[in-house]
Protein backbone atom coordinates (compact mmCIF):
# COMPACT_ATOMS: atom_id res chain seq x y z
CA UNK A 1 0.00 0.00 0.00
CA UNK A 2 2.81 2.43 0.81
CA UNK A 3 4.22 2.19 -2.72
CA UNK A 4 0.78 2.82 -4.19
CA UNK A 5 0.41 5.93 -2.03
CA UNK A 6 3.63 7.48 -3.32
CA UNK A 7 2.84 6.55 -6.92
CA UNK A 8 -0.67 8.00 -6.79
CA UNK A 9 0.54 11.16 -5.10
CA UNK A 10 3.37 11.71 -7.59
CA UNK A 11 0.99 11.21 -10.52
CA UNK A 12 -1.37 13.77 -9.00
CA UNK A 13 1.52 16.19 -8.41
CA UNK A 14 2.68 15.92 -12.01
CA UNK A 15 -0.72 17.24 -13.08
CA UNK A 16 -1.51 19.65 -10.25
CA UNK A 17 1.74 21.05 -8.83
CA UNK A 18 1.46 24.64 -7.64
CA UNK A 19 3.53 27.15 -9.59
CA UNK A 20 5.68 28.96 -7.03
CA UNK A 21 8.62 31.33 -7.63
CA UNK A 22 11.10 29.16 -5.67
CA UNK A 23 10.05 25.85 -7.17
CA UNK A 24 10.98 23.73 -10.20
CA UNK A 25 8.00 21.96 -11.75
CA UNK A 26 7.95 18.16 -12.16
CA UNK A 27 10.47 17.07 -14.80
CA UNK A 28 12.47 20.30 -14.61
CA UNK A 29 16.00 20.65 -13.31
CA UNK A 30 16.24 20.87 -9.51
CA UNK A 31 15.96 24.46 -8.23
CA UNK A 32 18.82 26.55 -6.89
CA UNK A 33 19.42 25.42 -3.28
CA UNK A 34 19.70 29.07 -2.24
CA UNK A 35 16.12 29.70 -3.36
CA UNK A 36 14.89 26.50 -1.71
CA UNK A 37 16.60 27.42 1.57
CA UNK A 38 15.39 31.02 1.54
CA UNK A 39 11.80 30.04 0.78
CA UNK A 40 11.68 27.29 3.38
CA UNK A 41 12.97 29.61 6.10
CA UNK A 42 10.43 32.27 5.12
CA UNK A 43 7.57 29.77 4.99
CA UNK A 44 8.03 28.62 8.58
CA UNK A 45 4.75 29.57 10.29
CA UNK A 46 4.00 31.98 7.41
CA UNK A 47 1.62 31.64 4.47
CA UNK A 48 2.68 31.34 0.83
CA UNK A 49 0.76 34.53 -0.01
CA UNK A 50 2.63 36.50 2.64
CA UNK A 51 6.02 35.11 1.63
CA UNK A 52 5.87 35.77 -2.14
CA UNK A 53 6.61 39.55 -2.06
CA UNK A 54 9.36 39.10 0.54
CA UNK A 55 10.95 36.32 -1.49
CA UNK A 56 10.89 38.51 -4.60
CA UNK A 57 12.48 41.43 -2.73
CA UNK A 58 15.19 39.28 -1.13
CA UNK A 59 16.19 37.51 -4.34
CA UNK A 60 16.28 40.79 -6.23
CA UNK A 61 18.37 42.50 -3.55
CA UNK A 62 20.54 39.49 -2.67
CA UNK A 63 20.38 37.01 -5.59
CA UNK A 64 22.96 34.61 -4.10
CA UNK A 65 23.98 33.44 -0.66
CA UNK A 66 27.30 35.25 -1.19
CA UNK A 67 25.44 38.53 -1.62
CA UNK A 68 23.36 37.85 1.47
CA UNK A 69 26.46 36.95 3.47
CA UNK A 70 28.00 40.36 2.80
CA UNK A 71 24.80 42.31 3.53
CA UNK A 72 24.63 44.44 6.71
CA UNK A 73 22.43 42.64 9.19
CA UNK A 74 20.35 45.76 9.79
CA UNK A 75 19.44 45.86 6.07
CA UNK A 76 18.34 42.22 6.16
CA UNK A 77 16.31 42.82 9.32
CA UNK A 78 14.62 45.84 7.74
CA UNK A 79 13.76 43.84 4.61
CA UNK A 80 12.33 41.09 6.83
CA UNK A 81 10.07 43.49 8.79
CA UNK A 82 6.51 42.22 8.90
CA UNK A 83 7.30 38.52 8.46
CA UNK A 84 7.73 37.97 12.20
CA UNK A 85 9.89 35.46 14.08
CA UNK A 86 12.89 37.72 13.56
CA UNK A 87 15.47 35.22 14.74
CA UNK A 88 14.96 33.61 11.32
CA UNK A 89 16.41 36.69 9.64
CA UNK A 90 19.42 36.82 11.96
CA UNK A 91 20.06 33.14 11.29
CA UNK A 92 19.81 33.74 7.54
CA UNK A 93 22.81 36.07 7.73
CA UNK A 94 24.77 33.67 9.96
CA UNK A 95 23.99 30.75 7.68
CA UNK A 96 24.90 32.68 4.52
CA UNK A 97 28.23 33.61 6.07
CA UNK A 98 28.87 29.97 6.95
CA UNK A 99 27.97 28.92 3.40
CA UNK A 100 30.51 31.42 2.08
CA UNK A 101 33.15 29.81 4.28
CA UNK A 102 32.17 26.36 2.99
CA UNK A 103 31.98 27.50 -0.64
CA UNK A 104 28.39 26.33 -1.11
CA UNK A 105 25.60 24.18 0.25
CA UNK A 106 26.28 20.74 1.70
CA UNK A 107 24.29 18.13 -0.22
CA UNK A 108 23.23 15.76 2.55
CA UNK A 109 20.57 16.15 5.21
CA UNK A 110 23.07 15.44 7.98
CA UNK A 111 25.55 18.08 6.81
CA UNK A 112 22.81 20.65 6.17
CA UNK A 113 21.64 20.14 9.74
CA UNK A 114 24.97 21.56 10.95
CA UNK A 115 24.26 24.98 9.42
CA UNK A 116 23.04 27.82 11.67
CA UNK A 117 19.26 27.95 11.98
CA UNK A 118 18.54 24.74 10.06
CA UNK A 119 16.43 22.25 11.97
CA UNK A 120 15.17 18.81 11.02
CA UNK A 121 12.47 20.06 8.66
CA UNK A 122 14.47 22.65 6.72
CA UNK A 123 17.54 20.45 6.27
CA UNK A 124 15.35 17.56 5.05
CA UNK A 125 13.45 19.83 2.66
CA UNK A 126 16.63 21.23 1.08
CA UNK A 127 18.21 17.79 0.81
CA UNK A 128 15.14 16.36 -0.94
CA UNK A 129 14.09 19.30 -3.11
CA UNK A 130 17.47 20.73 -4.14
CA UNK A 131 19.61 17.58 -4.13
CA UNK A 132 17.19 14.69 -4.61
CA UNK A 133 18.24 12.89 -1.42
CA UNK A 134 15.61 10.66 0.13
CA UNK A 135 14.62 12.58 3.23
CA UNK A 136 11.50 12.51 5.39
CA UNK A 137 10.08 16.04 5.15
CA UNK A 138 7.39 16.81 7.72
CA UNK A 139 5.78 20.23 8.04
CA UNK A 140 2.30 21.14 9.33
CA UNK A 141 0.67 20.16 6.03
CA UNK A 142 2.40 16.79 6.03
CA UNK A 143 1.44 16.23 9.67
CA UNK A 144 -2.20 16.72 8.72
CA UNK A 145 -2.05 14.40 5.69
CA UNK A 146 -0.25 11.61 7.54
CA UNK A 147 -2.46 11.91 10.63
CA UNK A 148 -5.51 11.36 8.45
CA UNK A 149 -4.03 8.68 6.22
CA UNK A 150 -3.13 6.55 9.23
CA UNK A 151 -5.86 7.81 11.61
CA UNK A 152 -3.40 8.70 14.38
CA UNK A 153 -5.31 9.16 17.63
CA UNK A 154 -2.53 10.51 19.84
CA UNK A 155 -2.76 14.32 20.06
CA UNK A 156 -0.12 16.68 18.76
CA UNK A 157 2.61 17.42 19.63
CA UNK A 158 3.15 14.01 21.27
CA UNK A 159 2.18 12.24 18.04
CA UNK A 160 5.01 13.74 15.97
CA UNK A 161 7.29 10.75 16.43
CA UNK A 162 4.56 8.42 15.15
CA UNK A 163 3.73 10.79 12.28
CA UNK A 164 7.35 10.87 11.19
CA UNK A 165 7.58 7.07 11.34
CA UNK A 166 4.52 6.70 9.09
CA UNK A 167 5.80 9.42 6.74
CA UNK A 168 9.02 7.43 6.43
CA UNK A 169 7.10 4.36 5.23
CA UNK A 170 5.56 6.22 2.28
CA UNK A 171 8.56 8.34 1.23
CA UNK A 172 10.04 6.95 -2.02
CA UNK A 173 13.69 6.81 -2.99
CA UNK A 174 13.01 8.29 -6.43
CA UNK A 175 11.63 11.81 -6.99
CA UNK A 176 12.17 12.63 -3.33
CA UNK A 177 11.84 16.38 -3.90
CA UNK A 178 8.64 16.03 -5.91
CA UNK A 179 7.17 13.77 -3.24
CA UNK A 180 7.96 16.24 -0.46
CA UNK A 181 6.37 19.08 -2.38
CA UNK A 182 3.41 16.90 -3.38
CA UNK A 183 2.67 16.22 0.27
CA UNK A 184 2.86 19.94 1.01
CA UNK A 185 0.57 20.78 -1.90
CA UNK A 186 -1.93 18.10 -0.96
CA UNK A 187 -2.18 19.47 2.56
CA UNK A 188 -2.38 23.08 1.37
CA UNK A 189 -5.01 22.62 -1.35
CA UNK A 190 -6.96 19.36 -0.79
CA UNK A 191 -6.37 17.92 2.69
CA UNK A 192 -7.05 21.26 4.34
CA UNK A 193 -7.56 21.86 8.04
CA UNK A 194 -11.25 22.65 7.57
CA UNK A 195 -13.56 21.04 5.04
CA UNK A 196 -11.05 18.68 3.38
CA UNK A 197 -11.91 18.02 -0.28
CA UNK A 198 -11.80 14.25 0.03
CA UNK A 199 -13.51 13.51 -3.30
CA UNK A 200 -10.65 15.29 -5.11
CA UNK A 201 -7.90 13.57 -3.12
CA UNK A 202 -5.73 11.03 -4.96
CA UNK A 203 -5.28 9.14 -1.68
CA UNK A 204 -8.94 8.97 -0.58
CA UNK A 205 -9.15 5.17 -0.94
CA UNK A 206 -6.14 4.74 1.35
CA UNK A 207 -7.21 7.27 3.99
CA UNK A 208 -8.28 5.62 7.25
CA UNK A 209 -9.73 8.86 8.66
CA UNK A 210 -12.00 9.20 5.63
CA UNK A 211 -13.03 5.59 6.04
CA UNK A 212 -13.97 6.35 9.64
CA UNK A 213 -16.14 9.23 8.43
CA UNK A 214 -14.52 12.22 10.16
CA UNK A 215 -11.21 13.23 8.53
CA UNK A 216 -11.44 16.84 9.78
CA UNK A 217 -11.02 15.53 13.34
CA UNK A 218 -7.35 14.82 12.56
CA UNK A 219 -4.72 15.66 13.56
CA UNK A 220 -5.96 15.46 17.12
CA UNK A 221 -4.66 18.43 19.10
CA UNK A 222 -4.20 18.91 22.81
CA UNK A 223 -6.28 21.77 24.30
CA UNK A 224 -4.57 25.13 24.00
CA UNK A 225 -3.62 27.00 27.12
CA UNK A 226 -4.73 30.65 27.23
CA UNK A 227 -1.90 33.09 26.53
CA UNK A 228 -0.97 35.56 29.25
CA UNK A 229 -1.48 39.24 28.43
CA UNK A 230 1.36 41.71 29.01
CA UNK A 231 1.11 45.47 29.22
CA UNK A 232 3.56 47.93 27.68
CA UNK A 233 4.09 51.49 26.47
CA UNK A 234 5.64 52.87 23.30
CA UNK A 235 6.75 56.48 22.95
CA UNK A 236 6.25 58.59 19.81
CA UNK A 237 8.68 61.52 20.01
CA UNK A 238 8.14 63.94 17.14
CA UNK A 239 10.10 66.93 15.82
CA UNK A 240 9.75 68.87 12.54
CA UNK A 241 8.15 66.03 10.56
CA UNK A 242 10.38 63.30 11.99
CA UNK A 243 10.06 60.68 14.74
CA UNK A 244 12.78 59.34 17.04
CA UNK A 245 13.61 55.68 16.33
CA UNK A 246 15.97 53.40 18.18
CA UNK A 247 17.66 50.11 17.34
CA UNK A 248 16.73 47.24 19.64
CA UNK A 249 19.39 45.06 21.23
CA UNK A 250 20.69 42.38 18.86
CA UNK A 251 19.40 39.55 21.00
CA UNK A 252 15.99 39.07 22.54
CA UNK A 253 12.57 39.94 21.19
CA UNK A 254 12.62 41.82 17.88
CA UNK A 255 16.39 42.02 18.29
CA UNK A 256 18.25 44.24 15.84
CA UNK A 257 15.08 45.90 14.55
CA UNK A 258 14.30 49.61 14.43
CA UNK A 259 11.47 50.55 16.77
CA UNK A 260 9.96 53.27 18.86
CA UNK A 261 11.41 53.68 22.35
CA UNK A 262 9.40 51.62 24.83
CA UNK A 263 9.21 50.89 28.55
CA UNK A 264 11.02 47.56 28.50
CA UNK A 265 7.89 45.38 28.27
CA UNK A 266 9.79 42.61 26.47
CA UNK A 267 12.15 42.12 29.40
CA UNK A 268 9.93 43.01 32.35
CA UNK A 269 6.58 41.88 31.01
CA UNK A 270 4.72 44.50 33.03
CA UNK A 271 5.33 47.81 31.29
CA UNK A 272 7.05 49.18 34.38
CA UNK A 273 9.70 51.37 32.71
CA UNK A 274 9.69 55.16 32.73
CA UNK A 275 9.13 57.46 29.78
CA UNK A 276 12.38 58.43 28.03
CA UNK A 277 11.74 62.18 28.45
CA UNK A 278 9.97 64.36 30.96
CA UNK A 279 6.95 66.18 29.62
CA UNK A 280 3.20 66.08 29.12
CA UNK A 281 2.71 62.87 27.15
CA UNK A 282 -0.47 62.53 25.13
CA UNK A 283 -2.14 59.10 25.21
CA UNK A 284 -3.06 58.04 21.67
CA UNK A 285 -4.60 54.65 22.35
CA UNK A 286 -3.75 50.95 22.42
CA UNK A 287 -2.33 48.55 19.87
CA UNK A 288 -2.56 44.80 20.37
CA UNK A 289 -0.27 42.10 19.08
CA UNK A 290 0.02 38.36 19.65
CA UNK A 291 3.39 36.69 20.01
CA UNK A 292 4.06 32.97 20.27
CA UNK A 293 3.80 32.75 24.03
CA UNK A 294 1.86 35.85 25.06
CA UNK A 295 -0.36 38.69 23.89
CA UNK A 296 0.62 42.33 24.30
CA UNK A 297 -1.48 45.43 24.89
CA UNK A 298 0.74 48.43 24.26
CA UNK A 299 -0.33 52.01 24.86
CA UNK A 300 1.13 54.62 22.52
CA UNK A 301 2.03 58.04 23.90
CA UNK A 302 3.18 61.14 22.02
CA UNK A 303 5.41 64.08 22.89
CA UNK A 304 6.72 66.93 20.74
CA UNK A 305 10.34 67.58 21.64
CA UNK A 306 13.40 69.13 20.00
CA UNK A 307 15.59 67.14 22.38
CA UNK A 308 15.95 63.40 21.77
CA UNK A 309 16.26 60.92 24.64
CA UNK A 310 19.65 59.80 25.86
CA UNK A 311 21.22 56.94 23.96
CA UNK A 312 21.60 56.00 20.33
CA UNK A 313 18.80 56.68 17.89
CA UNK A 314 17.89 58.67 14.79
CA UNK A 315 15.29 61.13 13.58
CA UNK A 316 13.34 59.37 10.85
CA UNK A 317 11.20 61.37 8.36
CA UNK A 318 7.50 60.65 8.84
CA UNK A 319 6.92 60.55 5.10
CA UNK A 320 9.42 57.67 4.85
CA UNK A 321 8.26 55.69 7.88
CA UNK A 322 7.33 52.66 5.72
CA UNK A 323 11.00 52.38 4.70
CA UNK A 324 12.15 52.15 8.33
CA UNK A 325 11.52 48.40 8.43
CA UNK A 326 9.55 48.52 11.67
CA UNK A 327 8.34 45.15 12.95
CA UNK A 328 4.57 44.69 12.83
CA UNK A 329 3.99 45.69 16.46
CA UNK A 330 5.69 49.08 16.03
CA UNK A 331 4.25 49.56 12.55
CA UNK A 332 0.83 49.34 14.23
CA UNK A 333 1.94 51.92 16.80
CA UNK A 334 3.23 54.22 14.04
CA UNK A 335 -0.03 53.82 12.14
CA UNK A 336 -1.97 54.85 15.23
CA UNK A 337 0.24 57.87 15.83
CA UNK A 338 0.07 59.03 12.23
CA UNK A 339 -3.71 58.62 12.15
CA UNK A 340 -4.04 60.75 15.30
CA UNK A 341 -1.66 63.35 13.83
CA UNK A 342 -3.74 63.53 10.64
CA UNK A 343 -6.87 64.12 12.68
Amino acid sequence: MTTQISQKLLAWYSAHARVLPWRALPGERAPDPYRVWLSEVMLQQTTVAAVKPYFAKFTETWPTFEALASAPEEDVMAAWAGLGYYSRARNLVKCAQRLSELGGFPKTEADLRELPGLGAYTSAAIAAIAFGERAVVVDANVERVVSRLFQIEEPLPASRKEIRAHADTITPSERAGDFAQAMMDLGATICTARDPKCLLCPLMDSCKARGAGDPARYPVKAPKKPKPVRQGRAFWIERDGAVWLVRREGTGMLGGMRSLPDDGWSAKGDGAGDAPLDGEWQALGLVRHTFTHFALEMSVERLASDTPPKGAGEWWPLEEIKEAGLPTLFAKAAGLALAETAD
